[in-house]
């Protein structure tokens, strides 16, 4: 084959890099208006400025400082249980590691107040905990406070930390396990050679990404805070905004929150720019050492404390959920409404989601000056107060008379936002693979447009597609913050007649409807996934 020219070679990779930098910026334009229109209309919409004098303020001050403490606490717990639970899966062999691995990514995906009751019921002072303490004549836990959103944030963090690191063990080489074997290398040798090297290298993005979860969590800090001294900015605004309804003071608040966290976000997104893809469930790994019995039996053990940790709220969910009339429950013409809404809700979010990322991630390839910008886009998106973003909208509609007409589109729009971070973490990484691997191949073979699509990317990005897609569709089932601003007699989903029957007391209904949504939600990640898998050979 004849050698294609070093220039020639180098107009071809950067012809196509305008159409991805337009499909980039049409992305980023969407995210400035969905995010950015709220922080003008609330002001515009009421005649109220941002007032700075909050930052004057010490209860505000000591929020900011309690929303940092918990964020920075929650995010090194979440690491450090975490870390030992995807080096004990990946050492360990087992039928079913897959389906935990799946199982793990679950917690993210439920809402909050599904996963609040489960943790309530084993850790609560009438839990499963408390009252075997208090059949031993020990007291009961109390797990309002600190304690108690630590507690959450780690049962929500733990296993997102797992899977990260565990798909930052399954990008290691082949070679390296089969050297390490070679070698005869210890379970000490093997850790400091081959498993730090892979986990320090993610290990900044997923004390980032944790940090930035926790900052803007605002259901659990609301349910299990058990007061003012245990209250976060994303609470403060809400109270601001709720039960004083002062939009300068809210957009204040919330331009602290953006600033505070771009401060940590900026540095470690330059650290972490070249972590492998932190969702992938990993590809088949041959590990060559031969581990103790004891080193077997801590491996086995840590399984099964995370295992046991993160299933016994959901163990809970089910045993509540299972005492509930759900055969009745699936009868009910409100509740086949609700999902029906839902599962239409999430599909159309998912699809706009998608496109938003790989517009995104598309741009951030395009190898042009300014090119990182996409990327720290997508991750911006977490730390934009939902509650500021919904009722921005809320006004903005009120005014002009079509808050029931538009509503579902604004949820639709707002829960295909609040996918983009993750579903960029997952296509990023390999589209990158991709293009570092394969572009000049595919250029010197003359592929390019549709043909370099569908014979390089999409066999490549076929499979983190479906995990995108798994992902946004379960977030997008499991949202409340935007339904709960929007929601009506004309819009009601699953997780917005769960928070009504649990509002009039039908705890037991409230219960059937938490078990048929976290069922769902699992359910439609594994079709997603297995999809995609399939979708080559089909």
């Amino acid at each position: 084959m004849p050698s294609v020219p070093r220039r020639h070679m180098r107009h071809a990779l950067t012809a196509g890099s305008w159409p991805r930098m337009a499909a980039g910026a049409a992305g980023l334009a969407c995210l400035v208006l969905i995010l950015g229109a709220p922080f003008l209309v609330l002001p515009l919409a009421t005649g109220s400025m941002p007032s700075l004098d909050v930052l004057a303020d010490p209860y505000l001050l000591g929020v900011l400082r309690f929303t940092l403490m918990q964020a920075a606490l929650s995010a090194l717990l979440s690491a450090l249980f975490g870390i030992p639970l995807a080096l004990a899966l990946h050492r360990t062999q087992f039928f079913g590691r897959h389906m935990l691995l799946r199982l793990f990514l679950l917690p993210q995906a439920l809402p909050t107040l599904v996963a609040a009751l489960g943790i309530l019921a084993v850790f609560g002072r009438s839990g499963l905990l408390s009252q075997g303490l208090a059949a031993l004549g020990l007291p009961r836990l109390d797990i309002y406070g600190l304690s108690g959103i630590l507690l959450a944030h780690v049962f929500f963090n733990m296993p997102l930390a797992a899977r990260i690191g565990f798909a930052a063990l399954s990008a290691v080489p082949n070679e390296s396990w089969k050297l390490a074997g070679q070698l005869s290398l210890g379970r000490a040798a093997t850790f400091r050679i081959v498993e730090w090297p892979a986990i320090r290298a993610v290990l900044p993005g997923i004390l980032t990404l944790i940090f930035m979860l926790c900052v803007t969590s605002f259901a659990l800090v609301l349910v299990l805070g058990g007061g003012p001294a245990a209250t976060t900015l994303e609470v403060a605004i809400y109270q601001s905004l709720r039960y004083d309804f002062d939009p300068g003071r809210v957009i204040a608040l919330s331009l602290t929150q953006i600033v505070v966290v771009a401060l940590v976000l900026v540095p470690a997104s330059l650290w972490t720019r070249s972590a492998p893809a932190m969702f992938s469930l990993g590809g088949r790994v041959q590990r060559y050492e031969r581990p103790g019995r004891l080193a077997r039996l801590c491996d086995i053990a840590v399984i099964a404390l995370g295992l046991a940790f993160v299933l016994t709220p959901f163990a809970a969910i089910l045993a509540n959920g299972l005492k509930a009339d759900l055969a009745g429950l699936l009868m009910q013409a409100s509740v086949h409404r609700a999902m029906v809404t839902s599962l239409v809700i999430a599909l159309l979010a998912t699809v706009c989601g998608l496109a938003l990322s790989m517009a995104l991630v598309f741009g951030a390839a395009s190898r042009r000056l300014g090119a990182s910008a996409f990327t720290m886009a997508g991750s911006i998106v977490l730390v934009v107060p939902p509650v500021v973003v919904g009722a921005g909208w809320f006004l903005l509609l009120r005014d002009v008379g079509a808050v029931s007409r538009l509503a579902p589109v604004i949820v639709i729009l707002a829960n295909a936002v609040m996918a983009v971070p993750f579903m960029m973490r997952i296509l990023k990484p390999a589209l990158d693979g991709a293009e570092a691997t394969q572009r000049r191949l595919a250029l010197q073979l003359g592929l390019s447009g549709m043909a370099y699509g569908r014979l390089v990317l999409w066999p490549v990005l076929r499979r983190p597609l479906g995990l995108a897609a798994a992902f946004g569709l379960a977030l997008s089932l499991g949202d409340l913050g935007v339904v709960a601003l929007f929601g009506s007699q004309d819009l009601v989903t699953l997780p917005y007649l769960l928070l009504q029957r649990m509002g009039s007391y039908r705890t037991d209904d409230a219960a059937g409807l938490a078990l048929i949504l976290a069922a769902l939600c699992l359910v439609l990640m594994i079709l997603a996934e297995r999809g995609a898998g399939r979708t080559e050979r089909g």
